[in-house]
């Protein structure tokens, strides 16, 4: 299902990431994504007591969503803000609904067939 989106990227299984390994893996500096953090107000790592920052795996597809925006459609910032207010978030709940009526369609055909 990801690859309909190339920006997205399989990511280690941990809970949180380091702005440095956030920015391996979006392949951005750290100062680029403190900026970012000041744009879009979405990027909301957690703080640890010290102030480090600990990045989500939502934090890291947002970082990669802007990322591609940014550099491979080559929108602005403010363009950017714009598209991501006006897009619902990308779940999979959108063609749900089908699946559903699919998955119920089958097993009214199933039934009829072992009655």
């Amino acid at each position: 299902m990801k690859n309909n989106r190339p920006y997205q990227k399989e990511l280690p299984d941990k809970l949180y990431f380091k702005i440095g390994e956030v920015g391996e893996i979006a392949e951005l500096p750290t100062y680029v994504l403190r900026f970012w953090e000041t744009e879009f107000t979405k990027i909301k790592p957690k703080r640890t007591s010290s102030g480090q920052r600990l990045y989500s795996k939502n934090d890291i597809e947002l970082i990669l969503k802007i990322k591609h925006l940014l550099h491979d459609k080559k929108y602005t910032i403010q363009g950017t803000r714009q598209y991501l207010k006006s897009k619902k978030p990308e779940k999979e709940t959108d063609s749900s609904p089908n699946i559903l009526d699919d998955i119920r369609s089958e097993l009214k055909s199933i039934r009829d067939l072992l009655t």
